[in-house]
C-alpha cells in the first residue's frame, strides 16, 4: 500500500487521554493474520470500540460522531508493548495521519514513521493544552506542518516545535518507505559503482 506524501495537515482531532496504551490495545493479536496493510482500521481499538456482541460501545471516543479528524491525541507512553507493525497499519488505515503524545515507545515510533504516520511528541503541558482545547470545542482545528516541524493550536495560535530525524522527514515529505528511499538512490548507487570500476 503506497504511503501518502505528508507536508501540511489541518484537521480536527480525536482525544484519547489514556496513558500507557499498548499495541495489543491498538490492534488485538487475534487480528494479526493478514500480511497486507489493508483492512486493519476496522479493528483499531477493537475491544474498546465493540462489545462481545460486536455492537459499538457508545462511550468510546471513536464511536462518538462529535469527534472526527486525522489527528489522534493520546496520553503519555503511547505504543508500548510488542513490536507489531500492525499497530501503525491500523491507525493509518483508519485514517489517522498524526498521533500526538508526550511520550512514544521507540519501536512504535519507528514503525509509525516507516508507514506514513507522523508521531508528534510534545511536552505534558502542551499536550494538556491540546486536550483542553478539544474539551472546549470538539470541532477545534490544529495544524501540523512538517517542513518547519510545527504543531499549532489554531484557536490560540500556540505552537510546538517537534523533533524528527532528517531522514524520516524526507521520507514522509516524499511518501517513501525505506525501500522507496533506496530505490530513489538507484542511479547514484550505480554511478558510484561505475566510478569504482
Amino acid at each position: 500500500m503506497p504511503i501518502d506524501k505528508f507536508k501540511k495537515l489541518r484537521s480536527t482531532a480525536v482525544p484519547l487521554p489514556i496513558e500507557n496504551i499498548d499495541t495489543d490495545q491498538i490492534i488485538p493479536a487475534r487480528f494479526l493474520k493478514a500480511i497486507e496493510r489493508k483492512g486493519f482500521g476496522d479493528n483499531l481499538f477493537r475491544d474498546w470500540r465493540y462489545d462481545q456482541n460486536n455492537k459499538p460501545i457508545s462511550g468510546f471516543v471513536l464511536n462518538n460522531p462529535a469527534y472526527t479528524g486525522q489527528i489522534l491525541v493520546a496520553g503519555e507512553n503511547f505504543g508500548s508493548g510488542s513490536s507489531r507493525e500492525h499497530a501503525a497499519w491500523a491507525l493509518y488505515d483508519y485514517g489517522f495521519r498524526v498521533v500526538v503524545s508526550s511520550f512514544f515507545a521507540d519501536i512504535f515510533k519507528n514503525n509509525a514513521l516507516n508507514n506514513g504516520l507522523l508521531p508528534v511528541q510534545v511536552t505534558p503541558e502542551f499536550l494538556e493544552k491540546i486536550f483542553t482545547t478539544i474539551r472546549k470545542n470538539t470541532r477545534a482545528y490544529f495544524e501540523v506542518e512538517l517542513v518547519n516541524q510545527q504543531f499549532t493550536i489554531l484557536e490560540t495560535r500556540e505552537n510546538f516545535h517537534f523533533d524528527i530525524s532528517e531522514y524520516k522527514k524526507e521520507c514522509l515529505l516524499k511518501g517513501y518507505d525505506d525501500i522507496d528511499y533506496l530505490l530513489s538512490l538507484k542511479e547514484k548507487i550505480e554511478e558510484f559503482e561505475n566510478q569504482q570500476g
